[in-house]
């Protein structure tokens, strides 16, 4: 079996090797050091201000949502837009914490959302929190700049898309903030994790509260005073560590996590270049399979996506593909969730909303299979041969 993922880390050996040293010699398990110091190499590698460390992707998402809206950036009760082809936790904190989720379908072009679908639903939103679909991306500078012109709050999905880059920017640095996933089967693994990036101050300390309890613990001297000022707290040294400021969760990374980001963020480079190595043979030849649907990368620097898509004409020549990978023991599953509006647990909030007739077409001829950074030769070609047409 060729399945979407390889091994829990990249350069597995060696890792756990000294992940095991460290778990021998570690007397703090508890988010610490090796936190901060995973956050600090994040924002660099990401070139944003800030990272912070959580324990899943989905938490992320949560947190960045329960942020806006503690800071009144989002406020309950508005619609937020969101990408057809996603996951479920981004929807789940919209509806979760008192906002209405939009849903945007994609183009077919780029699996994403393109400018002209968002101007054709503009009215209707007060956030859009688009997903950077499978490492590609639309037009996302003009979704940006639509955005700041409309007063929109924009945030990024980025669990699928790390490295990869448009207009010379990273995806996931176009937005006020954007999401990662470091779950086992994504870029860069910590087991499970994820991370929220940001430029914003205020954000980055809301942030950090929300993440831990709504205290003040993890900010700064300077801004703890900010904060204490701002809700007209006292300071004192008794209760002051006890004192929760914001709605807010514990969600945690431990030590252990962090120190296997710190490992694997080594190979961030590597993990990159491969996955777009892998992409760029195995796109040539879907790009010359008329069976298939070609995707636009003429607007991408750089591609590094989670998975490779395969999205066919018509659904008898889907059941012909899916048989084939099938066949060849090649795990493949739906492109995200499918058309993510046909999920039972977001049925009640769209009464009223349009179709999203491409993101049903992905859904019912589209399958997508593993890149990974330590796919062998091999196993290309076998991807290659599968996609020749014939």
């Amino acid at each position: 079996m060729i399945g979407l993922i390889k091994s829990s880390f990249y350069n597995e050996t060696d890792t756990k090797k000294k992940l095991a040293d460290f778990i021998l010699n570690c007397n703090k398990f508890s988010m610490g050091n090796e936190c901060a110091t995973f956050e600090k190499a994040f924002a660099k590698k990401q070139q944003r201000k800030y990272a912070v460390f959580v324990n899943s992707g989905s938490s992320a998402n949560l947190i960045l949502i329960q942020s806006l809206i503690n800071l009144k950036i989002l406020k309950k009760g508005g619609t937020v837009g969101v990408s057809a082809l996603t996951w479920a936790t981004n929807v789940m904190p919209l509806t979760q914490l008192g906002l209405h989720p939009y849903i945007l379908d994609c183009s077919l072009d780029t699996l994403n959302l393109s400018p002209e679908i968002l101007m054709k639903n503009i009215s209707q939103l007060n956030g859009l929190f688009l997903t950077n679909t499978l490492g590609f991306s639309d037009d996302i500078d003009a979704i940006r700049k639509i955005c700041d012109d409309k007063n929109i709050v924009f945030i990024e999905d980025n669990c699928e898309s790390l490295g990869s880059k448009t207009s010379g920017r990273l995806l996931g640095n176009f937005g006020v903030a954007s999401t990662f996933s470091t779950f086992v089967g994504h870029h860069l693994s910590t087991i499970e994790g994820g991370v929220v990036c940001t430029d914003d101050p205020d954000l980055y300390d809301m942030l950090l509260m929300v993440r831990s309890h709504g205290w003040l613990r993890n900010l700064t001297e300077d801004r703890k005073k900010i904060t204490r000022q701002r809700y007209n707290v006292p300071e004192d040294t008794f209760y002051d560590k006890y004192t929760f400021y914001e709605p807010a969760y514990n969600v945690r990374p431990t030590e252990v996590t962090s120190y296997i980001g710190n490992i694997q963020i080594g190979y961030w480079d590597e993990i990159v270049e491969r996955r777009e190595q892998n992409w760029k043979e195995v796109s040539q030849v879907i790009d010359n399979n008329p069976d298939l649907h070609n995707i636009s990368t003429s607007k991408m620097d750089k591609i590094s996506n989670f998975a490779i898509p395969v999205i066919t004409k018509s659904k008898d020549l889907f059941m012909k593909y899916k048989q084939v990978f099938e066949n060849n023991e090649i795990e493949i599953r739906p492109i995200i969730a499918g058309n993510i509006a046909l999920q039972p647990f977001l049925r009640e909030y769209l009464a009223g909303q349009p179709d999203c007739p491409t993101a049903q077409y992905v859904h019912e001829n589209g399958f997508y299979f593993g890149n990974n950074p330590e796919l062998t030769s091999d196993e290309i070609d076998l991807f290659k041969k599968i996609l020749t047409y014939e």
